[in-house]
């Protein structure tokens, strides 16, 4: 439920929506308004890289993770609503609200992932993802909905993007209220505070320093959050520059462009549900290299489209592989961590992501800055990325890495 309730953040905030009234309204389609757009986003992942550590070891010690998963919650759902104060013309209120709205996103998806080896075992870790996942493309998909609603009601209406948007700011932070309180309401802390007497964020810090000394035993999931880095700096492009690459290239409207994501998310929810049964049986590496592959099949698609026909293919396959991927990726990543660490471990795997996700969108902003807005070849770029993340995963035992995750 919780998947369900966050993910209408990034898709309407992230994905769909906001991004592209970013670069055309608040930042006035200058030539580095996406650039200034990928910037606030790098900023936000980069205090999250700088916490994620600490805030995982801490949840660990003190079993805290649903305590500090209330804060994360609170702290997204406010800032987005607060994305509706801005206007044309305000660009430092709207990074600063993007860059808090989406700190306080990421930190509270490393803490839900981190609750996914308590209420699965080993070997169902993959369906389970996955069910989470294509929960959370459901939930998109409601968000999303309303969202479209509004919009086409608005511009049924005749009003401009500047009164609509606001709106689909607070019906996101609307919903994410409302559909997360099952998650504080009935799900449990199992863990067991590993500490609880001594300074509390000295503790948090010991144990990421006690990590770091016994790496060597994790040796397969160090090559795993190294290929995290590559493969989901691609992926974190596409999330956060979809819409618009939809309408700066292919002259969609925000109503088009919600229909869009809208459409996407179907594909993706199945894409997960589908895939989380598929990696327990088919195997995780072969998953993702699967994915991978149909990633690098997007990206040359959306490159070639010179009309919307073949843009929307590559959009739906957009939609499989990012259900796909990501749920295989989290489950993976839970199969590989030491059960007495996980969100520490899952800290680690949400560094990897942010990593990722200032990497990948900093480098598409960058080609558009400096071609004055080719996002045809910043999106050719990106399929980098995932032909590097194949190339590293090809080297990884899972069978060896488990061993060394349960010793």
């Amino acid at each position: 439920m919780y998947d369900f309730a966050n993910s209408g953040y990034t898709t309407v905030v992230i994905t769909a929506v906001f991004n592209a009234y970013f670069v055309a309204e608040v930042a006035g389609n200058a030539p580095w308004a996406t650039f200034a757009w990928t910037s606030a986003l790098a900023v936000s992942y980069a205090l999250i890289v700088l916490t994620a550590p600490a805030i995982g070891a801490y949840a660990d010690a003190h079993a805290a993770k649903k305590r500090l998963l209330v804060i994360t919650t609170l702290g997204c759902i406010l800032f987005t609503a607060g994305l509706a104060l801005v206007a044309r013309g305000d660009l430092a209120l709207g990074i600063a609200f993007v860059v808090l709205s989406n700190f306080f996103f990421g930190t509270g998806e490393n803490l839900i992932a981190a609750f996914l080896p308590e209420i699965a075992q080993g070997g169902a870790l993959g369906k389970v993802s996955g069910w989470g996942w294509s929960l959370g493309y459901i939930g998109g998909l409601v968000s999303l909905g309303a969202c479209l609603a509004y919009v086409s009601y608005a511009q049924a209406q005749g009003a401009p993007a500047t009164e609509f948007v606001p709106v689909t700011m607070l019906i996101t932070a609307g919903i994410f209220a409302l559909a997360s309180l099952p998650t504080f309401l009935f799900l449990r802390e199992r863990a067991v505070p590993a500490s609880t007497a001594g300074n509390m964020l000295a503790s948090a810090f010991a144990r990421i320093a006690e990590t770091l000394r016994h790496a060597r035993r994790y040796g397969d999931l160090q090559r795993f959050l190294l290929c995290l880095i590559f493969y989901q700096a691609g992926i974190q492009t596409v999330i956060a520059l979809a819409a618009i690459y939809a309408q700066q290239v292919m002259g969609f409207t925000t109503r088009d462009t919600l229909f869009l994501i809208l459409v996407v998310n179907v594909t993706a929810a199945v894409g997960a549900f589908i895939f989380g049964h598929v990696q327990d049986r088919f195997g995780h590496v072969r998953t993702i290299v699967l994915t991978l592959a149909g990633w690098l099949l997007t990206v040359v698609l959306a490159w070639a489209a010179e009309g919307p026909l073949l843009f929307w293919v590559a959009a739906n396959l957009v939609g499989i592989c990012l259900g796909s991927s990501q749920s295989a990726g989290r489950a993976l990543v839970g199969y590989l961590s030491p059960p007495s660490r996980t969100a520490e471990f899952f800290g680690l795997w949400g560094l990897a992501v942010k990593l990722s996700s200032i990497l990948g969108p900093l480098t598409y902003g960058l080609v558009t800055w400096v071609t004055r807005g080719d996002h045809r070849l910043a999106i050719l770029v990106t399929g980098v990325y995932f032909v590097l993340g194949i190339a590293i995963i090809a080297g990884l035992d899972v069978q060896r890495g488990r061993r060394a995750a349960l010793a």
